[in-house]
C-alpha cells in the first residue's frame, strides 16, 4: 500500500535509530550522491542545529509515527503536488 508523505513537523522513530526525529522537508537530494530521499529530519527535541546532525529516510524506514504535523488545504494541495513529483522522479529511473 502506497503511504503518503508525512507533513513537516512530524515526530517519528526511524528503524535501528535511537532517538526520535522531526520532519523539516521533503523530497531532499543529497548533495553528495545525488540519492533523492523522501524526508530530511533533525533531532527531537533538539530541532536543527548543524547540517552534521540532519537525517535523510524514505518512509519505509519509518518504524513509528509519534506526532503528525500540521495539515490544512495548502498543506494538502502541496503535499499532492509532491507525490505526483516523486511519481515522475521513479519513472525517470
Amino acid at each position: 500500500m502506497k503511504m503518503a508523505l508525512l507533513p513537516i513537523g512530524s515526530i517519528v522513530q526511524i528503524l535501528g535509530g535511537e532517538k526520535r526525529v522531526m520532519i523539516y522537508g521533503r523530497l531532499q537530494q543529497q548533495v553528495e550522491t545525488g540519492q533523492i530521499w523522501d524526508y530530511i529530519s533533525c533531532l527531537y527535541p533538539e530541532g536543527n542545529q548543524s547540517p552534521d546532525q540532519s537525517y535523510m529516510f524514505n518512509h519505509d524506514q519509518i518504524e513509528q509515527i509519534h506526532f503528525t504535523g500540521y495539515q490544512d488545504m495548502e498543506e494538502l494541495s502541496y503535499r499532492q503536488w509532491l507525490e505526483g513529483i516523486k511519481e515522475e522522479m521513479k519513472q525517470e529511473k
